[in-house]
């Protein structure tokens, strides 16, 4: 009995259609790379202390020595969170003209009962200095980037669904106007709850959006470009919007106008309504033959090629409505000792992978030098990255090249504590290296849990192991929060994690040549 691939195989690879959906598919892709990652910027902490009121009558002199100076890194900085009391100072400053002739150490400080001053050298404003979420409230900010990925989790759980019952198409420009219209009513949120609230639609609409187009792709696109797709096409759309996001925020310093500029370019792609089809194959599957068949010949005729007079017999449409019907559940893919295994080392290397990747793109703060430079590193990186996956993948071992991919983007991390404070670019190329490592794997990964398990229970087996990387990036953006507290902790917290799971990968199965299992019986045996 032929496959779908087979059926269409007239329709031919790489002609004009099947370029042009390449190119529009991952063009829908762009706004997921500078809206996923725009808090960077939206969220980031400007310096700040404590708001000592104009109307106080004290001297100027004395007005700068009421914030007290801390000893932070070898360098002394004012506090971020305390003042001395102005009572006091009012006092000292009738008695006391002088203001360097009083020690200030025995006085006693109170919280920034005032509010906060935000330094505008950087932004005009944040999230961060627009709801005060500094000092007690410093929790905040990463929570801010957590429920977005808390949507991210979400959305993902439902898309699948969502996608199987209305269609591919729907889907994908459905999810793509939640992502646009409430990045768009994110700005006129009144306080930092509802900001959260439609951050974390925004993150239900991002991820919906990026799996509806590239399950979409994966099923209009022939057989031999799919691996391209998933790689070059998708991938690298992505990393190009993240190479936006630092270009667009550097002109944009305020936040609210920065996430409308951001959001806005959701509604030029309206029109590829009428430019991108539904999935043939899922047509099918629904019974709505006449409407597969009516895109197909369409397809062909772009093409310039002749399609036959029939291009399902009516036993292969019968066969592919049976095979649609097969259910498995997800106590499948711990059904037995081996399957259990794998999953298990699938679920921590995703989490460990997302961790690192989402760790260190949302740490260009934590670098020295220019953010908006970092942030365009960061996301020009990438390219390279997913093409030699891309190039690897074809090359040579899928065990090794994940392995050492993990363990190249862990080990130059440990490397960063020892570069001298005035050596500050190496550590910047170092954390650029790590990221290179992690994106590679990020992007191997996809192939080799999808070659791991058998074709009943592969969607679901990448579903739950996507699920767990969503995991971790929601607590990603509490390990580069721990960069406040210690500048190097980050880093070597996510070297560690890499250099582990590149041992886990290690006792995995190889997939390279060897045909993909079509049941669980049919498994390769996991290493020890």
């Amino acid at each position: 009995m032929r496959d779908y691939d087979e059926m269409t195989a007239f329709l031919g690879q790489w002609e004009p259609y099947q370029k042009l959906i390449f190119f529009l598919l991952s063009l829908s892709i762009l706004p997921n790379g500078f809206c996923g990652l725009s808090m960077v910027f939206v969220g980031d902490v400007p310096e700040h202390r404590c708001l000592i009121p104009g109307n106080v009558n004290i001297s100027e002199a004395w007005r700068n020595r009421t914030i007290p100076l801390l000893k932070e890194k070898d360098q002394p900085q004012y506090s971020k969170c305390s003042r001395y009391r102005l009572e006091l100072i009012k006092n000292l400053s009738a008695t006391f003209p002088d203001s360097d002739s009083f020690n200030l150490s025995e006085v006693e400080q109170e919280p920034c009962l005032d509010g906060w001053d935000y330094s505008k050298e950087q932004y005009i404003s944040t999230i961060v200095s627009e709801w005060d979420l500094v000092c007690n409230n410093d929790w905040k900010g990463p929570f801010s980037i957590s429920v977005f990925f808390m949507g991210v989790l979400i959305g993902s759980l439902v898309s699948g669904q969502l996608s199987d019952r209305f269609g591919r198409k729907a889907v994908l420009f459905g999810t793509m106007a939640v992502q646009t219209g409430f990045g768009i009513l994110q700005i006129f949120s009144p306080n930092w709850e509802i900001f959260c609230l439609l951050n974390f639609l925004v993150g239900m609409g991002q991820i919906s959006n990026y799996m509806a187009a590239f399950v979409l792709g994966s099923e209009i696109l022939g057989k031999s470009i799919r691996v391209v797709f998933a790689t070059l096409g998708v991938c690298i759309a992505f990393a190009i919007g993240y190479m936006i996001l630092p270009l667009v925020a550097y002109f944009i310093r305020s936040w609210w106008l920065l996430l409308f500029s951001l959001s806005l370019p959701g509604l030029l792609y309206i029109p590829l309504w009428w430019f991108i089809p539904e999935s043939p194959r899922w047509l099918l599957i629904k019974g709505r033959t006449h409407e597969a068949e009516a895109i197909i010949r369409l397809i062909a005729k772009r093409n310039g090629v002749t399609p036959p007079a029939v291009i399902f017999t009516d036993l292969e449409l019968k066969d592919m409505k049976a095979k649609s019907m097969q259910s498995h559940t997800i106590f499948h893919l711990v059904k037995t000792p081996n399957i259990r295994a794998i999953t298990i080392i699938n679920l921590l290397l995703w989490m460990i992978l997302t961790i690192g990747y989402f760790g260190l793109s949302l740490s260009t703060p934590n670098l020295h030098g220019d953010d908006y430079w970092n942030c365009f590193f960061s996301g020009a990186v990438e390219v390279p990255a997913y093409t030699a996956a891309c190039l690897f993948l074809q090359k040579f071992s899928r065990r090794l090249c994940l392995s050492g991919s993990l363990f190249l983007g862990g080990i130059v991390l440990f490397f960063i504590q020892l570069i001298p404070p005035n050596l500050s670019v190496f550590m910047t190329v170092l954390v650029m290296i790590g990221k290179f490592g992690t994106t590679c794997a990020f992007s191997m990964v996809y192939v080799h849990t999808a070659e791991l398990y058998p074709t009943a229970v592969r969607n679901m087996g990448v579903g739950v192991s996507s699920m767990a990387g969503r995991l971790g990036s929601i607590i990603s953006p509490y390990i580069f929060y721990l960069g406040i507290h210690h500048q190097f902790l980050p880093f070597i917290l996510m070297g560690t994690l890499a250099v582990v799971s590149a041992i886990l990968v290690l006792f995995l199965p190889e997939t390279v040549n060897i045909p993909l299992p079509e049941s669980i019986d049919q498994m390769q045996k996991i290493k020890g």
